[in-house]
């Protein structure tokens, strides 16, 4: 993301990186802004002013349709991926998300009242997958950030896959209940 607006302060989409569950690089876009970029967050985006107005930029619908097509009937894997999907304007199915902030073994417990809290995605790289990522006075990569994502994902995928399951049952359950009450008895 890039800052626009005054003083830079609203988020707008400047790359885009989708790894497929190999680590190999499927997607890497920079994005045409559609504003004047007044925030290039360089020292943590990494973007410069080159990488927004180079040949090699895509508009933001081109780049949209193009994740679209890749995510198609996909398991969509990230951390934080609810900022991601909204800067991308699009939507993808419960079930086939896979979001390290929100998968409890991941999560941190906030001691006073036991709620579970979204770690860091360095935080999660250092203590399961014994990574450095996001080095101080470095801009993150975000294909870094894919591929310790995708790691983690990789690292737990079976137990992640029969708590999906679970939950995509119980709201089976849930739904055919609500049928059942919905139809008129006889």
């Amino acid at each position: 993301m890039v800052g626009v607006g005054e003083d830079g302060e609203r988020s707008s989409l400047a790359r885009v990186c989708i790894v497929d569950f190999y680590g190999s690089i499927l997607l890497d876009l920079y994005v045409k802004q559609r504003q004047e970029v007044t925030n290039y967050r360089t020292f943590v985006s990494g973007i410069t002013e080159e990488h927004l107005t180079s040949d090699q930029t895509v508009e933001f619908e081109e780049c949209r349709e193009r994740v679209q097509r890749i995510l198609e009937d996909k398991i969509l894997v990230g951390h934080g991926l609810e900022n991601d999907l909204s800067a991308l304007e699009i939507s993808h199915p419960w079930y086939q998300i896979r979001d390290t902030t929100k998968y409890a073994p991941f999560m941190k417990v906030q001691s006073k009242y036991g709620f579970l809290l979204p770690r860091k995605l360095k935080e999660l790289a250092k203590e399961w997958l014994g990574q450095d990522i996001q080095q101080p006075g470095r801009p993150h990569c975000p294909v870094e950030d894919a591929k310790a994502a995708l790691m983690l994902y990789r690292s737990v995928h079976r137990n992640w896959e029969k708590a999906i399951l679970y939950h995509m049952n119980i709201t089976t359950q849930i739904q055919n209940m609500q049928e059942g009450e919905s139809r008129p008895t006889e």
